[in-house]
């Protein structure tokens, strides 16, 4: 028992040791920090996968604490996101869950550390860190459309300013679903990097299915099917709460139908046999076509359209 208690507080120390070093080079040293980033849960997510729950959190506190000491206030941010993940991640693997469940809470802890964090920085510092992204994107555009008026000595048509005041205000609007979103690829990106890592430190990691095997819950169709009713018939006024809602849902919607259409499409392709460089070509012609994959999709969850599929090739 003393064995193990010892075990359990040198690897927490150096799993700590190792995340703080991780977080160094993310703040200070330029190029190298994106990979360091990226694999910077790795020790979180080793110590919570071999140990229980409450000593992973006392780790992570620990090591979020001595990042502090190395980079102040401006490192904590990336610091409880990367050790939130990793806590997350590990989790998800001492017991023993599946990789969509992985995928899934992961996502859940990044969007409630990014809340957290923005309600904290807005309420203690009075710091909007989202607006002043989104002021400051919106005058660069200005600063170069000034800029290309003096290179060309032409003013800008009124009908490019007008698309270009459109546009910024359309990704205002739906800030929030691209922030879900971002968490979401977020998620993504850190599980697939770093499972194969742990696997070649022989920790039991679980495996995704099958691109091409995706079945979203049927109830997506459902909130889709909800969404558009209320798009078509109560038809919000622009810029009301409810436009907002109904936008930021539907972008969210839209981007899962579209996966749902492009994993039916690989479906098929597997299904009849063709060369594996169709699946490459297909997702690429699916992007400006993705109106018509939605609708694959659509079909792919409201009907036993696989099954057609499968009797076909089989013919």
């Amino acid at each position: 028992m003393q064995i193990n208690q010892t075990r359990k507080l040198a690897h927490g120390a150096m799993m700590i040791a190792i995340f703080t070093v991780l977080m160094a080079i993310v703040f200070y040293i330029p190029m190298a920090n994106i990979i360091a980033a990226v694999i910077a849960p790795l020790p979180m997510i080793w110590y919570s996968a071999n140990y229980d729950r409450r000593s992973s959190f006392l780790v992570a506190i620990i090591a979020v604490i001595v990042t502090f000491f190395i980079g102040g206030l401006l490192l904590i941010p990336a610091s409880l996101i990367f050790a939130a993940s990793g806590v997350a991640i590990g989790d998800a693997i001492y017991n023993k869950k599946s990789k969509v469940f992985m995928f899934i809470s992961t996502s859940i802890v990044l969007l409630v550390t990014f809340a957290i964090q923005y309600v904290i920085s807005l309420r203690l510092f009075e710091v909007d860190f989202i607006r002043d992204s989104m002021e400051l994107m919106k005058t660069s555009y200005i600063e170069s459309i000034k800029m290309t008026e003096k290179l060309t000595g032409q003013a800008t048509p009124k009908e490019v300013m007008d698309n270009i005041n459109n546009m910024l205000n359309m990704l205002e609007m739906t800030l929030p679903a691209s922030i879900t979103l971002a968490m979401l690829l977020v998620s993504f990106i850190l599980i697939t990097v770093n499972l194969p890592i742990l696997k070649r430190l022989k920790v039991d990691v679980p495996k995704f299915g099958k691109f091409s095997e995706l079945r979203l819950p049927r109830s997506v169709l459902w909130y889709y099917l909800i969404a558009l009713s209320i798009n078509l018939f109560v038809q919000p006024e622009p810029n009301s709460s409810l436009a907002v809602i109904m936008l930021n849902i539907s972008m969210i919607l839209w981007i899962l139908l579209t996966l749902q259409g492009i994993s039916f499409i690989h479906f098929a392709i597997d299904a009849f046999g063709y060369p594996k460089f169709i699946k490459v070509l297909s997702t690429i012609v699916a992007i400006p076509l993705y109106s018509f994959v939605i609708l694959i999709g659509i079909i792919d969850l409201g009907f036993n359209a696989r099954d057609y599929i499968r009797e076909k090739s089989q013919k």
